[in-house]
């Protein structure tokens, strides 16, 4: 993205964003948690590493996890669809409100500035990585609430910050919706079209945004680089189905707390570039 870059250089970074998009597609499919939550801090690093604008690398790394989380929820729901894991009817109701959360989110990333952005990053990184190292489920009811307008409002939140975070619906919407008792794979499934629903209207906010920020990298809509979509897509596509399949064969409570362990270190370390 840099001119100034060498071939070596520029191969390096490519072949580190496809290492790290294998990883994000196969946690996607695994364990629900979107490889948004992989893709956006390694974006950051490769965006700090080559000295890119950092006042543009927070926004850039966003933008542009989310638009590959369009390929890569697409290919993890076709998966867990034809294993009947995808609630249609739970799908239909949170998916206007969590569209319009995530268009807001989109918008309004234009008034935040990059440490407001990696500050809200690394908070929510951070306790989903304590939720997932619990060995217990954390439940507060026994089911969702009856009420459309506080479910709605669940789903407007869960859509707000996994725009602003770059992420796909699973990683708020599934330890959400085991806090209401809801079945795990189904969670997981549901999870992954939510990922779809929060986007597609997230990056039209994203590229409006960031339609006349100046300096951007070549081949950039507002905020999103296609370049690195183009890189990143078509592994996050093709692995996130692998692990789909894993996550109905394995037990994954050993891989959770791993990979807990591994977003925990992620987040403090977003944290301390904000606050150190």
């Amino acid at each position: 993205m840099d001119t100034a870059l060498s071939t070596s250089e520029m191969i390096g970074l490519a072949v580190s964003l496809g290492l790290a998009s294998i990883f994000a597609g196969l946690i996607a499919g695994l364990l629900g948690v979107g490889g948004g939550i992989v893709i956006v801090p390694i974006l950051f690093w490769l965006f700090t590493l080559i000295e890119f604008q950092p006042e543009l690398s927070m926004h850039m790394a966003v933008a542009t996890s989310l638009a590959t989380i369009i390929a890569t929820s697409m290919s993890s729901v076709r998966a867990h669809h034809k294993r009947g894991a995808v609630d249609v009817a739970l799908l239909k109701r949170w998916s206007p409100a969590i569209a319009l959360g995530a268009l807001s989110g989109g918008l309004l990333a234009k008034y935040i500035d990059p440490a407001g952005l990696k500050a809200i990053f690394g908070f929510v990184a951070l306790a989903v990585a304590l939720n997932m190292a619990i060995p217990k489920t954390l439940v507060v009811a026994s089911e969702l609430p009856e009420s459309n307008a506080v479910q709605s409002a669940i789903a407007y939140v869960i859509g707000l910050l996994s725009s602003l975070m770059g992420i796909g619906g699973g990683t708020l919407s599934v330890p959400t919706l085991s806090a209401f008792s809801y079945p795990i794979h189904r969670a997981v499934g549901t999870a992954a079209a939510f990922g779809f629903m929060i986007a597609i209207p997230a990056v039209i906010g994203f590229i409006f945004s960031g339609w006349s920020v100046p300096d951007r990298p070549p081949l950039s809509l507002g905020y999103v680089n296609l370049i690195a979509v183009a890189i990143i897509f078509p592994f996050t596509t093709f692995f996130a189905p692998v692990g789909a399949k894993l996550a109905h064969s394995l037990d994954p409570k050993w891989v959770k707390r791993a990979f807990a362990v591994f977003l925990g270190i992620t987040a403090l370390r977003m944290l301390y570039s904000t606050f150190g």
